[in-house]
């Protein structure tokens, strides 16, 4: 990864928690780490915890960045959050994934939020 390929993913991790914060979910966790894979984002609202991860782009050249999470993401992403759950998880919460999109095109920034994205992989 590049360095400016790993600074677009920082700034749209920072958009896409900014936007969820305002949108009344609290974060747990930046991050989270499971051996070599992690978890960009982990938040919380009304009992559900969405494992949120987030696909920034500066052009849809190659389709939408919500559409750049394949089967192999997802099966890496289930597993680094049955560990989350495994650790920190309580009675009563409702899991999910969710997918952010962070799009910079000419001086805007578009931000698409896919509510359970896919399915958690046992």
């Amino acid at each position: 990864m590049t360095a400016t390929t790993q600074a677009l993913g920082d700034l749209g991790e920072r958009v896409a928690a900014r936007w969820l914060t305002r949108r009344g979910w609290r974060l747990l966790a930046r991050r989270f780490r499971s051996g070599h894979r992690d978890l960009d984002l982990v938040a919380a609202r009304d009992g559900v915890v969405a494992f949120v991860e987030v696909k920034a782009r500066r052009r849809v050249d190659f389709g939408d960045p919500v559409e750049a999470v394949g089967w192999r993401k997802q099966r890496e992403l289930s597993r680094s959050a049955h560990v989350w759950v495994d650790r920190y998880g309580r009675p009563g919460e409702s899991y999910r994934f969710d997918v952010v999109g962070v799009l910079f095109v000419g001086g805007t920034v578009r931000v698409r939020h896919v509510v359970d994205a896919f399915p958690l992989f046992d």
